[in-house]
């Protein structure tokens, strides 16, 4: 793991997005894997401010989402549909027979799992996959107990992760409780991974992840195992790593 250590969420979030714009620039034609969730919001911002200065095109790009509800139609307001069109598709030139979410409101939400699976592989799998981090270790939403080489599934939620998320509906009751996820597996095939944590609330499963035990009950701890995987934090993300200091020497100021 490379790990980029900045002094607050704005400068991490800048690391991120700039990271993804060289990922373009270098290869138009990636395949990116996209996250959604409040880390991301800002990330995408930054996105759509290079994509309008000219700094970076999504035109020759393919993307695909981490994951999607079950149940929930891509026009519904808390799908990751709708999210993805609010906070970037409709703001970039990214096509729209480019960009691929799982269908959530399909009859067979397995065969929609692997159906999906399917096109992530021939798509060559995922060049660049941008990731958050859930409170409990999730990616995507493999959450605690998940198979380190699981591919893409439904997945029955935490109960950790349906109150986290419930702020963004009208009531807990309503949220979702399975959803299509890449799989560990799935991810770990990407060519390369760019994670970004921030706030304080991230800094115990963090320094989980980066310097605890490779473990199913901390998911995200299996990208030590990734060949290029970079972490981006703001300080107190960072405040429990044990070798802080050693990360900052070896990238100081986050670079």
């Amino acid at each position: 793991m490379k790990i980029l250590i900045h002094p607050d969420a704005g400068a991490a979030t800048e690391c991120a997005a700039g990271l993804i714009a060289a990922r373009l620039a270098r290869d138009r034609r990636t395949v990116l894997g996209l996250a959604t969730g409040g880390t991301m919001e800002d990330l995408y911002r930054r996105l759509i401010r290079r994509h309008h200065a000219g700094e970076c095109s999504f035109a020759e790009a393919t993307s695909f989402n981490l994951d999607e509800y079950v149940g929930l139609s891509p026009t519904h307001p808390c799908s990751y549909w709708h999210y993805m069109r609010h906070h970037l598709f409709d703001h970039v030139d990214l096509p729209a027979g480019q960009a691929h979410l799982p269908r959530g409101n399909g009859p067979d939400p397995q065969a929609e799992a692997d159906r999906y699976e399917n096109a992530i592989a021939a798509a060559g799998d995922i060049g660049l996959q941008l990731l958050g981090l859930g409170p409990n270790g999730h990616i995507g939403f493999n959450e605690p107990g998940s198979s380190l080489s699981s591919l893409t599934r439904v997945k029955t939620l935490a109960r950790a992760t349906i109150e986290a998320n419930s702020r963004y509906f009208d009531r807990p009751e309503d949220v979702p409780r399975r959803a299509i996820t890449m799989g560990i597996g799935t991810i770990l095939r990407a060519q390369e991974v760019v994670l970004l944590a921030v706030g304080p609330r991230k800094a115990e499963v963090a320094a989980r992840m980066i310097e605890g035990p490779v473990t199913a009950f901390c998911p995200a701890s299996v990208l030590q195992f990734h060949r290029n995987c970079t972490v981006v934090l703001d300080a107190e993300a960072a405040s429990e790593l044990a070798l802080r200091s050693y990360y900052e020497d070896i990238h100081p100021s986050g670079s």
